[in-house]
């Protein structure tokens, strides 16, 4: 079986002096490679081959035969590594608590392993027969949590 770990830093090497950052490398029992790298602006597919030929060539077949698959991060799929909450700043996303709660809001702010969602709740005013909607901001871990995912909008 082919080390993660190998392929891991075959793809650190090609990041270096580049904007992509590496969100995922797995290896199935069976030698399937899947690379997941990601950049602030997308991801473009000549990088991708380009990045696919560079661990192609620093990787023998005759001690494995495996499958390369070289792609970017999914939009909309819970995300894996901080920069991607970086790179989310100021957009929309819905988090999925560990109890199971939901929240949609905007994601404000990321500070180390901490972010923050600022959502919209309807809260009784006192005084008025109708609840407001006001903003409120919920501070999460990334370890915190199920899932943080961008919210694709067709707006």
């Amino acid at each position: 079986m082919i080390d993660k770990n190998v392929v891991k830093g075959i793809v650190e090497e090609w990041l270096v002096d580049k904007d992509y950052f590496l969100v995922d490398v797995e290896v199935s029992p069976d030698d399937r490679i899947v690379v997941e790298i990601d950049h602030v602006d997308g991801v473009w597919i000549e990088d991708c081959v380009e990045l696919s030929r560079f661990i192609e060539e620093r990787m023998s077949r005759d001690e494995a035969d495996y499958e390369l698959e070289v792609g970017s991060a999914g939009l909309g799929q819970p995300f894996k590594v901080p920069q991607q909450y970086v790179n989310f700043v100021g957009k929309e996303v819905e988090v999925l608590d560990k109890d199971g709660r939901k929240y949609k809001g905007v994601l404000k702010s990321v500070e180390g392993t901490s972010f923050v969602v600022t959502a919209e709740e309807k809260v009784k005013v006192e005084g008025k027969k109708r609840p407001e909607l006001q903003e409120k901001d919920y501070t999460f871990d990334m370890n915190g949590v199920k899932y943080c995912k961008y919210l694709i909008s067709f707006k």
